[in-house]
């Protein structure tokens, strides 16, 4: 049972650090090389000043919006997150329901643990996350067998084409190459969180990804997964490929992992329906911008041409307001929602989504701003001297 204190996202993360084995929070909570860019996403928010406005008439606050044709009642979704099935017993599935009952999408990693057709039993289709790997006939299975699904809303990752250098997971043993002293270790770990290994290791089987099922996955090991990433991704993936994942995906098609102008204009003219701003969460490429430093100029790029997206660094219904009011239609909560999981399974995504909303509703009612799709730059404080943003 989740403890009624543990409400803010500090508390999901303290506490999912008690309950997960080493190697899994580290996994989660990490990030590339010295983790400056993962630093940055959160410390670029917390310089970002809103506008404090009163006597404005906010008796009708209004949340609901529309993301990628899908009407929703906050600009929230649930980014995909690898591995999520390792955080509680068929995570996946505990989180699509919480979204579902909260009224905000889903998506499903191509490496999560719960297939997309287990994940459908549960609840209505989810939106699909793709990495391309190399064999291009099991990448049309994929997406033709996900669109009979039901799924109609496609997040095309395109700023992973090969696993990014995470110190943390090669020294806590989830990169690393397979010994029988990392396999002690790792085992060890897991003994020594009894509550996650009752409810993830014994009752949370099969452990593989469900949605790479024939493609020779392996999921014997954490170490064993990885090395089937590296040798699996495709660096080769370039602009032209968009227009097989376009033959083979009727639906909305978005780039997530935009994070420059240039690419922003040529994404605009491949004709996708929208971008995620976004730099893997700091995961992938260390040394680079925080999203929402990138967010405005971004957004001042495309025009209105194609639809925005963001992720990085959003833990907070504050923060969502931020990146509303800098250029996005919408935002993707990664970290929150795993440590949510792994702290409290499905009432753990099912509480952070509430706090997300009271948190975003009480500051736009502190901003004089009455709808969500109204959000502009003029909520920014331009005035503080420590603000960065121009």
């Amino acid at each position: 049972m989740l403890p009624e204190r543990v409400i803010s996202h500090a508390d999901f993360r303290r506490h999912a650090k008690r309950r997960l084995p080493h190697i899994l929070f580290d996994y989660v909570d990490g990030g590339a090389y010295d983790e400056l860019t993962l630093g940055r996403n959160r410390t670029d928010f917390a310089q970002m000043l809103l506008r404090q406005r009163v006597l404005c008439d906010m008796s009708s606050v209004r949340m609901e919006t529309r993301l990628a044709g899908v009407d929703v009642t906050m600009p929230v979704v649930l980014a995909p997150v690898g591995f999520a099935g390792m955080l509680a017993h068929r995570g996946e599935v505990q989180a699509a329901r919480a979204a579902q009952a909260a009224g905000v999408p889903f998506t499903l990693s191509t490496v999560g643990i719960c297939s997309a057709e287990e994940v459908t039993s549960a609840v209505a289709a989810p939106w699909m996350q793709l990495y391309m790997i190399r064999d291009r006939s099991f990448m049309r299975d994929l997406l033709q067998r996900t669109w009979a699904l039901g799924s109609r809303q496609l997040l095309f990752t395109v700023d992973l084409p090969a696993p990014g250098a995470r110190y943390r997971d090669v020294r806590s043993g989830m990169s690393a190459q397979q010994s029988w002293r990392g396999s002690l270790r790792r085992a060890l770990d897991g003994f020594a969180h009894p509550g996650w290994l009752l409810d993830v290791y014994l009752r949370g089987r099969p452990h593989s990804f469900g949605n790479l099922a024939g493609a020779g996955s392996d999921m014997s090991s954490f170490a064993a997964a990885w090395d089937w990433m590296r040798a699996n991704f495709d660096a080769s993936v370039c602009w032209q490929d968009l227009a097989f994942v376009r033959q083979n995906w009727p639906g909305a098609i978005l780039l997530k992992g935009i994070l420059d102008v240039e690419d922003a204009r040529k994404a605009v003219d491949a004709g996708v329906d929208g971008i995620v701003v976004s730099n893997h969460g700091g995961r992938q490429l260390d040394g680079v911008r925080s999203s929402i430093e990138a967010l405005p100029q971004i957004a001042d790029a495309v025009d209105g041409r194609l639809e925005i997206l963001m992720d990085g660094g959003i833990v907070s219904g504050l923060d969502i307001l931020k990146a509303l009011a800098n250029g996005a239609s919408g935002c993707l909560l990664g970290r929150a929602w795993a440590f949510a999981l792994a702290a409290g399974g499905e009432e753990g995504v099912s509480r952070m989504l509430r706090r997300i909303r009271d948190e975003l509703r009480l500051a736009m009612i502190m901003t004089g701003c009455n709808d969500v799709r109204t959000a502009g730059r003029h909520l920014i404080d331009r005035n503080a001297p420590e603000h960065a943003y121009s």
